[in-house]
């Protein structure tokens, strides 16, 4: 019998290492993204790395960062870590490509306007490419949720702690109890991050 409030308890703390890795990884690849609009030798590097990165077998990701220092060792850390670096691809390069479409007369009419290149940035750029960098972000979640139910493998929890068990049981109903709550959790961040894009869409239109 599953006890409900654990179900609670565990999809909580799925959301919270997933929103951990994804937050990470706006941090670290919206600005990676931009420097890349800037620096274009950093292209071909950062695009080998992350998709190197993305095809890595998450076993194997794991592993690594298991033996990592600073990171090593059982928990949520090296979970966290793991879906970082797989969230990666999808913002750098959205980023990366959002900031590269913006019509470039807008970009010299701001600098006409005597703007700087960081307000450039700030003004102009960036809103104009939020609805591909949310496009993004909404690729990595929903990867991350799926993905984090590697996550019970080496203690971090989260709902694959049920579906583990419901497998070394071979109960059906533990594995469930583990999967719905995730598609689920899936879905309403697809749904709720598609909303925003398309919001952010309408409102980056010319009037």
């Amino acid at each position: 019998m599953i006890d409900r409030f654990e179900v609670v308890r565990l999809t909580a703390q799925h959301a919270a290492i997933v929103s951990a890795a994804v937050g990470l990884g706006v941090v670290v690849g919206v600005p990676l993204g931009v420097a890349m609009t800037r620096r274009r030798r950093l292209v071909p590097f950062v695009q080998t790395c992350t998709t190197a990165l993305q095809t890595m077998p998450s076993m194997a990701l794991l592993g690594l960062l298991l033996l990592a220092p600073g990171v090593g060792g059982l928990g949520a850390k090296p979970a966290i870590t793991a879906l970082f670096l797989y969230s990666l691809l999808a913002i750098v390069e959205n980023t990366y490509v959002g900031i590269r479409q913006v019509d470039p007369a807008i970009v010299v009419a701001g600098r006409g306007l005597g703007m700087t290149d960081a307000q450039v940035l700030r003004w102009i750029e960036l809103p104009q490419a939020l609805p591909v960098i949310v496009a993004g972000v909404r690729i990595a979640t929903v990867a991350s949720i799926g993905t984090a139910t590697i996550a019970s493998y080496i203690g971090a929890g989260g709902l694959g702690d049920l579906i583990f068990r419901g497998v070394s049981r071979g109960d059906p109903a533990a594995v469930a109890w583990g999967a719905v709550p995730a598609i689920a959790m899936s879905l309403a961040a697809y749904l709720l991050l598609g909303a925003v894009e398309r919001r952010l869409s309408r409102r980056s239109k010319p009037r």
